[in-house]
């Protein structure tokens, strides 16, 4: 029962049915959703402090929502209004923004543009852009993603990660692929050098003078790399790798290998050579994963820092100038550390699905 101090709250059936819509709705603010939660627990005849420990926030808070309730009912929840220009945008307005933002489209388009929202709705397009940066949506932006769908999903993430953070000993645990597609390529013009106030520029429109393929192996403790280009990219090419891994590392030394599922790393004569060189032990990402490849990222630093940029008017000076960037990065090699435990990454993943399958995709 509520103590003397505190007014029991009596509700009518409509303010019931709103307070307990505002509290479901997913969309609806947060904090209007925990002021409606407050006020239907007090109804229920709890005091402020059963109250407080039932919604985990602080017995002031609860005190302070129901005496808001009680002084002004449903409009009582709502927000005081601050100095300044009075509010010409009304919380049901944001709601709907919000709503049509997330669970409609504009007709034949596939997402909103503040244009398209602002003729929708009758507002203008500013006001559309204040409520959506202000609930962080973007309907402009996509992301691509992928979920493995490899039967060995689990066991393959825990063997890889396992590798990463207890790597056996006597032994070098290299991240391996393949930069296919690696394309010569010149600008159409000069690069103009960067200027105070100018950034450096290049024309978009380019002429293409063929391609080659950068096979990489990255030592995980050190963050060294072996690379070697090749035109071609096929189990020959592989084989021709790991033989130069092979020469490249101390012999005592075993060897694991991250590699993905692509076909040339399982042919038979790749097969057949292995079994002759039993220090070389394969360990494969699952399907669509290549994030868990860490040569991956050191790929994505060659990108940034040298190709982005870069023209070449052969494939041969492209491969020479690779091949320098490489041999500068091994001068001075930093390794990327994996720090994510399996079972996080499966939680991780595990929640995501979930948040999908509830929104109903």
């Amino acid at each position: 029962m509520p103590t003397p101090k505190s007014e029991p709250v009596v509700l009518t059936d409509d303010e019931r049915r709103t307070l307990e819509a505002w509290a479901r709705r997913r969309k609806t603010s947060q904090a209007l959703a925990v002021r409606s939660r407050i006020v239907l627990a007090c109804a229920r005849g709890a005091s402020n402090t059963a109250v407080a420990a039932e919604l985990g926030v602080s017995r002031d808070m609860v005190a302070r929502w129901r005496k808001r309730f009680l002084a002004g009912r449903l409009e009582g929840l709502s927000d005081e209004p601050r100095p300044g220009r009075p509010r010409v945008i009304t919380d049901d307005q944001v709601e709907r923004v919000v709503v049509r933002t997330l669970e409609e489209t504009p007709g034949a388009d596939t997402h909103w543009s503040t244009r398209s929202m602002a003729a929708a709705t009758g507002m203008s397009q500013s006001a559309i852009s204040r409520i959506w940066r202000a609930f962080g949506l973007k309907p402009h932006t996509v992301q691509t993603w992928k979920l493995s769908t490899d039967p060995q999903f689990i066991d393959k993430v825990r063997d890889v990660v396992g590798l990463y953070l207890n790597p056996p000993e006597n032994a070098l645990v290299l991240a391996v692929d393949e930069k296919s597609q690696m394309q010569a390529i010149d600008r159409t013009a000069p690069i103009l050098p960067v200027m105070p106030g100018t950034p450096a520029r290049m024309t978009h429109d380019y002429v293409r003078h063929g391609t080659t393929s950068l096979f990489a192996a990255l030592d995980l403790s050190s963050g060294s790399v072996i690379a070697q280009h090749y035109r071609r990219h096929r189990h020959q090419e592989f084989l021709r790798f790991l033989k130069l891994i092979d020469a490249a590392v101390p012999k005592d030394l075993d060897l694991h290998l991250v590699l993905d599922n692509y076909a040339t790393h399982k042919t038979e004569k790749v097969k057949q050579w292995l079994i002759r060189h039993p220090r070389f032990h394969l360990h494969f990402t699952p399907t669509s994963s290549s994030w868990l490849n860490l040569v991956e990222r050191w790929f994505a630093e060659l990108t940034r820092r040298k190709l982005r940029r870069s023209a070449h008017r052969s494939v041969v000076e492209l491969e020479k100038d690779v091949r320098r960037w490489v041999n500068e990065w091994n001068k001075d090699p930093k390794p990327f550390v994996w720090t994510k435990p399996a079972d996080e990454i499966l939680e991780t993943l595990a929640a995501y699905c979930q948040q999908i399958n509830d929104s109903g995709h």
